[in-house]
């Protein structure tokens, strides 16, 4: 992996998050976690993230709405939909909204690394190849 991916944590089960949050870090992911999607939207506002593990139940606004606003704001960082309560119709929707993955909690530490790593290298990926379009259509235009 060419870097360590950032990683904003969102559910409002605090004792999940600080526990997911240092086996993370554990493994070398830079990790921040909050506590409501509210609370997420105004963070992507400052700062990057690659990844985002995003709680589906949480109240006020529930993970499929945040996913809908993540990718209104930030189409290019990964979600990967964390759900103690399996739903095909939630994993419809949340592939129709471009999640990534739909994961039931708990996830194994190991499968849910890999889940952060394949997301982060799709990340770069996509970037890798819009640098390089932009950077042919400017010689183009040249």
């Amino acid at each position: 992996m060419a870097s360590n991916p950032r990683v904003l944590i969102v559910d409002d089960e605090e004792r999940f998050r600080i526990t997911l949050s240092k086996l993370l870090k554990a493994k070398g992911v830079d990790v921040t976690h909050l506590g409501s999607a509210k609370l997420a939207l105004e963070e992507l506002e400052k700062n990057p993230y690659d990844v985002i593990l995003l709680d589906v139940k949480m109240p006020e606004m529930n993970g499929i709405e945040a996913l809908a606003e993540i990718k209104k704001i930030k189409p290019g960082i990964e979600v990967i939909m964390l759900t103690g309560h399996a739903s095909v119709d939630v994993a419809v929707e949340i592939m129709r909204l471009g999640g990534y993955e739909y994961l039931l909690k708990p996830c194994p530490t190991d499968e849910l690394m890999e889940k952060i790593e394949a997301a982060h290298e799709r990340k770069l990926s996509r970037e890798e190849r819009l640098k390089k379009a932009v950077a042919t259509q400017s010689a183009q235009t040249s």
